[in-house]
């Protein structure tokens, strides 16, 4: 495949994983959504359809990484490093571009869920943010929409969290050649869409399971661009964790793939 198949198969890929994944946190979360506390269990399954939607269209152009933790993964697997950075030049496009769609798709529900008198007298009330715990997280009320927070602040155990849940994704997905024919008939995508709706109900309690680092770093920075009224700070003292984390974990998968496996 051609570089700028990479490109283009990782930007449209990217971009409705994100708009689909972001998409069902946006309806989870705010005022006049029908899906309006929904639950854990639909934004798990809508992340999972994400991955599915966006391999799918991105599989014939790039492989459908979608993920700079599955594309440093295959990196340490094959050895091949070259066509790393129009991954990750992809993957970042299309999470920018995912995420600014999500707000376009619910311009009218941010708006209500940002102006609504409670929401506005909760965030003068407690500045930083909701509490969680008996800590204060900062950010604002529609943070969570775009990227990832811990329920207990502590990043040693956030940076761990991230980082296990990750290596288990991308352990999966390079052992799937090991398995004839899993890969190339199309299966192995619906198997790691439905890794990544377990790795969400089993691991993704602490920090919302991020386990892509563009997921939450791109997100993040529309957060911090978009013209919302009301929407609190983007929290960047904690944006490190989400990236560092799962690319550690695609490391040491990548390490016991070679270590075990080959």
């Amino acid at each position: 495949m051609s570089n700028g198949h990479i490109v283009i198969g990782e930007i449209f890929g990217t971009a409705v994983l994100i708009l689909l994944g972001g998409g069902v946190c946006a309806a989870v979360t705010l005022k006049r959504s029908k899906a309006r506390d929904a639950g854990w269990l639909a934004i798990t399954f809508g992340w999972g359809f994400g991955v599915l939607g966006g391999a799918y269209i991105a599989n014939g152009y790039s492989g459908g990484h979608l993920n700079p933790a599955v594309t440093l993964g295959i990196a340490i697997k094959t050895g091949e490093w070259s066509k790393v950075p129009y991954y990750l030049i992809g993957q970042l496009i299309g999470a920018l571009i995912g995420a600014f769609l999500v707000w376009v798709a619910y311009l009218g529900q941010f708006q209500a869920h940002l102006t609504d008198p409670e929401v506005v007298a909760g965030l003068e009330a407690d500045p930083a943010g909701p509490a969680t715990g008996n800590k204060a997280q900062p950010g604002g009320p529609v943070l969570g929409v775009f990227s990832t927070g811990p329920e207990i602040r502590n990043p040693v155990q956030n940076l761990l969290t991230e980082a296990i849940a990750t290596a288990v994704l991308v352990l999966f997905i390079l052992t799937q050649g090991m398995t004839d024919g899993l890969a190339e008939n199309g299966m192995g995508i619906l198997l790691t869409a439905l890794i990544v709706v377990g790795l969400g109900l089993s691991l993704g309690g602490p920090t919302g399971y991020a386990i892509n680092p563009f997921r939450d770093l791109g997100p993040r920075i529309v957060h911090s661009l978009l013209p919302l009224p009301n929407k609190g700070g983007s929290d960047w003292g904690y944006a490190w964790i989400p990236v560092v984390g799962p690319l550690a974990g695609a490391a040491i998968a990548g390490g016991l793939y070679r270590l075990a496996f080959t």
